[in-house]
């Protein structure tokens, strides 16, 4: 692998960033502007001074504002600025001019920091850049500072992490994921219209409806073939995307946190950082991008990628809100019967937690459903061989709970306006120091009275009247500082306690995101279960995150009496980390030993699904024999899915990827052998290996042989 580089230096007027296969090219322009000429094919030394000049528009010539990799409101610019800062007196309008560039450099790792200060008012922007050896990922992000040292605070009105210039091509289409609870995670793939295209979270949390990254190409790359450029932003709170396409033929993404409405005072000598924005380009269409991001988290976004994430049961569907010991006890020895590796208790173990009405914010076990406590259960699911895993919800309270009659002013909350519930609920205000310091107080203390291995953090509700009133013209800092307070509650928590595990749910998947993930072991993509949904909710998910994150279940919903419809949902969700989440009380013997073996296949091959490099070689979910490849190192581990039997003929082929052509393969459980090149070109004859009639699925395996 070709090691990372940054070449070129402020003498030259130009810096040219490379990964192992792609190159990012900055250069000074005549004007004096910072603009963008290349981001693509990796260059060869010497290439980037060869680019030419900055692009101008017609009919004036102007500049085009898009090239630059963080276009401002100020001067003859008119596109959707990245940057926004109303100075004392009004003034709106940015004059930037480059000062300063600082170029690092440590083991595997290359970074560029372009320094540029406004002309008249005391504000530094510094432009971040970092690559590395082992990922064509390219990292920026953007500090502001108020460099005086008395005075008025500049006003922070968008600050977005970076603009990035898609080179021009015939068309541009754009892909993303959208949809809404329950339905989260849709792939849409469409032109890109001109003008602008936007996505946005208003909700404080990454949200169900959409996710903050986009793909684009020219509309004719496939999942094997064609050059895409991605670009996804790190952070976990609101946020905005916007695609700027020039009617003249170029086009634009550029994504930041918070929303439109929204505006940070920064006071002298303060500063504020962005979150990362992330860019990946390749030319082997959409599968190898998905490849480029999932080695990305795993070798640098993960905490734990290594690990084999455990078989999981959750009690949630079993007995809902009607949890106690006895109960809890039964459904662990049952769990453990059929190879279960991490038993947890969902919502209603604490206070006055029998419904949704009451005891958010109480987090002590319930005396009368856990009179010994829940460290006797802990001991009791550890004497199984299992790890011990608890539902929290730390960013919520109910207002029937003693935490809110005490402190009524820790919410989200505007005065003379009413305090919105949702599910009976509102929302802890974790900007606030005192709530920092009050739930990592209590979750430090449960965590280690009760043994605790693994907690299911959730978040079921957007903001709404979300103010501080302490704060005053402040208070918009809630959307940026709520988001980074949990991170700091969750960064403190693991720090404290390192083998803890932690689950990251909103109400289903409405906080996924690389932000989530770097101090997260996995998430909860959907409260819909369903395994024929769940397909195409983790088909749109795996364009950007790994297997390994996607936590999926086989329920009770709609499954219970079809064995080949069983056996397709446990296929579904061996696909990403398997947990089961049934009344295993009222299973029969059959669905018992059903599980028990796949539990036992899922063991044997989740090295595989959860590190592997994962290849979509059928086609997508709902439109015919979809097929899902993992392939890690001489292991390869093939899901196949039919869930219709159609009357027109299915493919009776599915051709892998990533093979050794010149390799023989066998496959264990029938010792069929084959050559690399031929399951590549000729295919893998499946029909053979699918039962009969609809929710048809099976799982092959290849092992290099030879």
């Amino acid at each position: 692998m070709t090691a990372s580089a940054i070449t070129g230096g402020f003498a030259e007027g130009l810096w040219c960033l490379s990964t192992p296969n792609s190159s990012y090219v900055l250069a000074i322009a005549a004007d004096g502007r910072l603009v963008q000429l290349h981001w693509g094919a990796r260059l060869s030394p010497g290439d980037g001074s060869r680019l030419g000049e900055a692009a101008a528009v017609p009919p004036y010539q102007l500049p085009l504002e898009s090239q630059e990799p963080l276009p401002v409101d100020g001067g003859l610019r008119w596109g959707p600025p990245s940057l926004q800062i109303a100075f004392p007196g009004g003034v709106r309008s940015l004059e930037l001019k480059l000062v300063d560039d600082v170029a690092a450099a440590a083991p595997g790792t290359h970074r560029l920091d372009l320094v540029l200060a406004d002309t008249h008012f005391p504000l530094q922007v510094v432009l971040h850049h970092r690559v590395r050896d082992d990922s064509d990922v390219i990292e920026r992000w953007v500090t502001l500072r108020h460099t005086a040292d008395s005075g008025e605070p500049l006003r922070i009105i968008r600050a977005d992490s970076g603009n990035w210039l898609i080179p021009q091509l015939g068309d541009y289409r754009y892909s993303v994921v959208s949809g809404g609870y329950y339905a989260e995670g849709q792939l849409r793939r469409g032109r890109l219209p001109d003008g602008e295209y936007r996505l946005t979270s208003r909700t404080g949390i990454t949200a169900h409806h959409a996710n903050p990254w986009m793909m684009i190409d020219d509309g004719t790359a496939t999942e094997a073939h064609g050059p895409v450029w991605s670009v996804a932003l790190a952070w976990s709170g609101s946020w905005r995307l916007t695609a700027h396409r020039h009617f003249q033929g170029r086009a634009a993404v550029s994504a930041g946190f918070g929303h439109d409405g929204l505006s940070w005072p920064l006071d002298p000598g303060a500063e504020l950082t962005t979150p990362p924005i992330l860019g990946l380009y390749t030319d082997g269409g959409f599968g190898a991008a998905s490849r480029g991001w999932h080695q990305y988290a795993r070798a640098h976004v993960l905490p734990h990628p290594g690990e084999d994430r455990p078989v999981l049961y959750n009690s949630w569907e079993a007995v809902e809100f009607n949890v106690d010991e006895t109960a809890q006890l039964d459904l662990a020895r049952r769990a453990a019967d059929i190879g279960v590796e991490l038993f947890v208790i969902d919502d209603g173990w604490f206070s006055t937690r029998t419904s949704d009405r009451s005891g958010l914010g109480d987090w002590w076990p319930n005396p009368g459903r856990f009179p010994n406590g829940l460290a006797t259960v802990a001991r009791h699911v550890h004497q199984l061989g299992m790890r011990f895993g608890v539902w929290v919800e730390p960013e919520m309270v109910n207002p029937d709970s003693e935490l809110y009659r005490a402190y009524p002013d820790w919410v989200m909350h505007f005065p003379h306006r009413r305090r919105d519930e949702l599910r009976r609920q509102l929302v802890l205000n974790f900007a606030r120091a005192d709530v920092r310091a009050w739930a990592i107080d209590w979750l430090d203390r449960f965590v280690t009275d009760n043994d605790v291995d693994y907690l299911k953090w959730d978040m079921n509700r957007g903001f709404s009247q979300a103010g501080w009133p302490e704060r005053g013209d402040a208070q918009d800092w809630l959307w940026i500082d709520h988001t980074r307070g949990v991170y700091e509650v969750i960064d403190q928590l693991r720090a404290r306690h390192p083998a803890l595990r932690i689950e990251s749910c909103a109400g289903g998947g409405g906080r996924l995101d690389f932000g989530i993930l770097a101090r997260t072991d996995q998430v909860w993509p959907s409260d819909n279960t369903d395994a024929y949904q769940r397909q195409s909710i983790q088909h749109g998910l795996s364009q950007l995150y790994p297997a390994t994150v996607m936590s999926a279940w086989v329920t009770d919903k709609p499954y219970s009496r079809d064995e080949q419809r069983n056996q397709y949902a446990y296929h579904v969700a061996m696909a990403g980390v398997l947990g089961i989440g049934s009344n295993l009380s009222a299973w029969t013997d059959g669905r018992h030993e059903q599980a028990r073996r796949n539990i036992a296949l899922y063991k044997q091959i989740r090295a595989i699904v959860q590190r592997g490099a994962q290849y979509r070689v059928g086609d997508p979910p709902g439109a015919g024999l979809t097929a899902i490849q993992y392939l890690l190192g001489d292991e390869t581990v093939v899901f196949v899915y039919r869930p219709r039997a159609e009357v027109t003929p299915d493919p009776d082929t599915v051709r892998l990827a990533g093979l050794d052509p010149n390799a023989t393969y066998t496959d264990p459980d029938t010792g069929t052998v084959a050559l690399g090149r031929t399951l590549m070109s000729a295919g893998l004859p499946v029909c053979s290996r699918l039962p009969a009639g609809d929710w048809a699925s099976a799982v092959i395996r290849f092992n290099r042989t030879g």
